[in-house]
């Protein structure tokens, strides 16, 4: 098991502080193995609660008065703090309120997660506002992979994903695929399709199979309803956004706003998608080697989100730069391409960063192994990229 001290890192510091501690991400992404590591860590088993309500025996449970009982039954008369763990929380009817319940009727240090970004909307930040902080989670990173399969390499990362599952089935590619095409159907159906009654499934999965295709690709939902009447198919842009704003709310998809270098304003046109997991995007799209700089830049533009940087895609004088990535008011810029193999590919790569003025650090990626750093422009070859921790 990895302890993923990204994550933990992260959390610690409000480890008995009256705050809710949410943690959200892509469906089997780590959510329940980090709840667990977190129990291990405050290693109080006499005063702690733990309840995965994906669990039938905990179905009982899933009525905010029976889990409110149930909790109240535990801690009464204790002068103790208790810490509460909830895997799930959404399966709970109404569980903004008891969760707040707890939060003001007890000494409870509580830490829930959930598999959609509605979480955090709504009834929560009106209970508990100013009394949550939220970690989202996402599946392996290439460290985190290297850590998991010390004889595996990037080229095994590249093609199989970070989905944490599969280091067990490692080296058989047919399980893999089954695997990832079952998380894709489970996040699909449970998260996107069941949790916003979406009764016209195909129009979904040929939405999400468009996005797939087009990872990393700028495009609108007016060039999607375009694209859909060219097959015949006539659907609204309102229909087209809020589908994808689904799959954004479920972590399937991450989208990435257009910014102006100069004006430092955002755009509001032709924004870009990124799959969560691009071991995903192959077992159910494929041609992900075919695409291979579009998946370079889906590993690039996780890594940036990953690590907590704010991600915009730049545009300057009528080029574009891959990512903009801020975090604690410090900036980068990052350039992406599959390899540099002529001067002009050089040029462009380098030249839209060189036109940037000022002094933020700036990277092109690429899969090439000469180091070909220019004007205080840092190259890297991808996994080093990865790897790297100067930013």
């Amino acid at each position: 098991m990895i302890k993923r001290d990204l994550y933990l890192n992260q959390i610690r510091p409000f480890i008995g502080k009256d705050v809710v501690k949410v943690i959200t991400g892509l469906r089997r992404s780590g959510k329940s193995v980090l709840l667990g590591l977190i129990c291990d860590e405050i290693n109080k088993p006499e005063h702690s609660i733990y309840l995965n309500f994906e669990s039938k025996k905990n179905a009982k449970f899933k009525k905010n008065d029976a889990l409110y009982n149930y909790v109240l039954n535990k801690v009464a008369g204790s002068k103790d703090k208790w810490y509460l763990f909830f895997d799930e929380i959404q399966e709970v009817d109404n569980w903004e309120e008891v969760v707040n319940s707890f939060r003001v009727d007890f000494d409870a240090d509580i830490y829930i997660t959930g598999s959609n970004a509605k979480l955090l909307s709504g009834e929560l930040a009106t209970l508990i506002s100013g009394r949550y902080v939220q970690f989202v989670i996402y599946p392996l990173s290439f460290k985190e992979f290297l850590e998991l399969n010390e004889d595996k390499t990037f080229d095994d990362y590249l093609k199989n994903g970070g989905m944490p599952f599969i280091n067990n089935i490692i080296g058989d590619e047919n399980a893999i695929a089954l695997y990832l095409e079952d998380v894709y159907n489970s996040v699909v159906l449970k998260d996107v399709v069941k949790r916003n009654n979406i009764r016209d499934v195909d129009l979904l999965e040929r939405i999400i199979t468009y996005v797939l295709a087009n990872v990393g690709t700028t495009f609108s939902a007016t060039s999607i309803a375009k694209y859909f009447k060219n097959e015949r198919r006539k659907v609204s842009t309102d229909t087209i956004l809020n589908y994808l704003k689904y799959c954004e709310e479920a972590y399937l998809f991450y989208r990435l706003k257009r910014q102006d270098i100069q004006g430092k304003e955002l755009l509001d046109v032709a924004e870009k998608y990124f799959v969560v997991d691009h071991g995903l995007r192959e077992a159910v799209y494929g041609d992900n080697m075919k695409d291979i700089e579009k998946i370079l830049e889906n590993l690039v533009c996780l890594e940036l989100l990953r690590r907590g940087y704010t991600v915009t895609v730049g545009t300057l004088g009528g080029k574009e730069v891959d990512f903009i990535g801020v975090k604690n008011k410090e900036t980068i810029y990052v350039q992406v391409a599959y390899v540099m193999s002529s001067k002009s590919t050089q040029e462009r790569e380098f030249g839209n960063l060189k036109k940037i003025e000022d002094n933020f650090p700036k990277f092109v990626v690429t899969m090439d192994a000469v180091d070909m750093s220019q004007d205080g422009i840092k190259h890297f070859h991808i996994k080093d990229f990865l790897m790297s921790e100067i930013y």
